[in-house]
């Protein structure tokens, strides 16, 4: 028959079957705590050894001993060797025996046990050394190799917790949510928590004192020296200014980059922010420049000069609003017909400009140091940009950059445009219900 089942009423199952089924529910061993005696084997008198009495379970099969039970070690050679003392499963005969299983001479290796799935099968309990011509066996000659079993895994309540634990029994408690163990003496938690106390090679100080480290232990080191081109964090570099400009210092000329190499070096340019010394006010105190103002750092003017027609705006004075172009250079502002092309019709939605949120901020410092302004009011332009895109510029990277703020008020036309015609349909409202 290919498929047997068992065990059932009115059925007759064999000692193989039961031996089967038990091995699956309890693996081969002694049925005690690591510290009970269970089976456990000592030293007697001469070459007696001794066993305590325990219960095991070997190959799903149950023996138990009551009392201590003594066994002869075979007489000592000439030569050491290591004996075991074990329980012997022999279905044949029905039993499970303890048996006395000697070593070879010579060895210092226990004998290899016998362990098959339906015959003869050896669990070890304990090592005997026998030394050579000995006529005694003592404790220290003995090692306990007895496998312990019947631990368990089980889930419970604080207050429903096994009153017998056996040690290293496992469990999950729900009340503290964790899984713990009993470790002979009280339940423990299977993972403790890591307190500063009991961590090791921790800093003292934080930051830690002064201290050196070996070139090995240093990780992300070059791997040449100088090393290649690389960066560092500033809170890395020593020996900083601790200000922005930093204080008066000079530099050797040949510590300098990017000098001209004649005098006068040849035509060059640098960023406004570069230069010292430069006027603090528009327009700048009264002076003269010989041949150093290019087309692209002067205003362009339709009249030909670069001064307004007169320092008064009265009479035939005219003053202009500037743009500054994306190139740095400076625009008057024109609003003539003559200046536009393709001129139409443009749809605001007033509620586009009434939800715009005036918002305060402080503005970030210059790239090259110096304060920030606190307490900035105006308009964020992301947020613009979800209902009046009209006004919001860009870089040219196509980033988000700045307001038209000029444009608002033209914005702001459509809603006073909108508010006029809604007064002028209440007031018609008005005058109708009044008749």
């Amino acid at each position: 028959m290919a498929i047997t089942s068992y065990p059932f009423d009115g059925q007759a199952v064999t000692e193989t079957q039961f031996s089967q089924m038990f091995r699956e529910f309890q693996e081969t061993g002694v049925v005690t705590s690591y510290e009970g005696t269970g089976f456990q084997v000592a030293a007697s008198t001469g070459m007696v050894v001794t066993v305590q009495p325990g219960l095991a379970f070997v190959r799903g099969h149950m023996v138990q001993s009551t009392a201590t039970e003594n066994l002869t070690v075979p007489a000592a050679s000439t030569t050491a060797r290591v004996d075991r003392v074990i329980l012997k499963l022999d279905p044949a005969t029905n039993s499970i025996t303890l048996a006395v299983k000697a070593g070879t001479a010579g060895s210092t290796t226990p004998p290899t046990l016998t362990q098959t799935d339906t015959g003869i099968y050896e669990m070890a309990l304990a090592s005997v050394a026998v030394g050579a011509n000995i006529t005694s066996i003592t404790s220290s000659t003995i090692t306990s190799t007895r496998p312990v079993v019947g631990h368990r895994v089980g889930s419970w309540a604080t207050a429903t917790r096994p009153s017998t634990p056996r040690k290293g029994q496992l469990g999950y408690n729900s009340t503290t949510l964790a899984w713990e163990f009993w470790n002979g003496t009280a339940w423990a938690p299977l993972t403790s928590s890591v307190e500063w106390d009991s961590l090791s090679g921790k800093p003292t100080a934080f930051p830690p004192s002064t201290h050196t480290h070996l070139w090995s232990q240093i990780t992300d080191r070059p791997s040449s020296l100088p090393p290649s081109a690389h960066t560092h964090d500033w809170s890395q570099v020593t020996s900083k200014p601790t200000s922005f400009a930093p204080s008066a210092h000079g530099h050797a000329w040949s510590d300098l980059t990017g000098v001209p190499a004649t005098f006068a070096p040849s035509s060059h340019a640098h960023t406004w922010a570069s230069i010292t010394s430069k006027p603090s006010t528009f327009t700048p105190a009264t002076h003269t420049h010989s041949g150093y103002l290019t087309s692209g750092s002067t205003i362009s003017w339709a009249n030909g000069t670069k001064r307004v027609h007169s320092d008064s705006v009265s009479g035939s004075g005219t003053y202009y609003a500037v743009w500054v172009q994306g190139d740095g250079s400076f625009a008057r502002n024109t609003s003539s017909r003559r200046f536009k092309q393709n001129i139409r019709d443009i749809d605001i939605e007033p509620d586009a400009v009434l939800s715009l949120r005036p918002r305060v901020y402080d503005r970030r410092p210059k790239e090259d140091g110096g304060d920030y302004l606190r307490d900035e009011f105006g308009l964020i332009a992301e947020e613009v940009a979800e209902t009046l895109p009209e006004v919001v510029t860009y870089d040219e990277e196509g980033r988000i950059d700045a307001l038209r703020y000029d444009l608002l008020s033209v914005a702001l036309l459509s809603v006073v445009q909108d508010q006029a015609g809604r007064i002028e349909r209440l007031e018609h409202l008005v005058e109708e219900l009044a008749r």
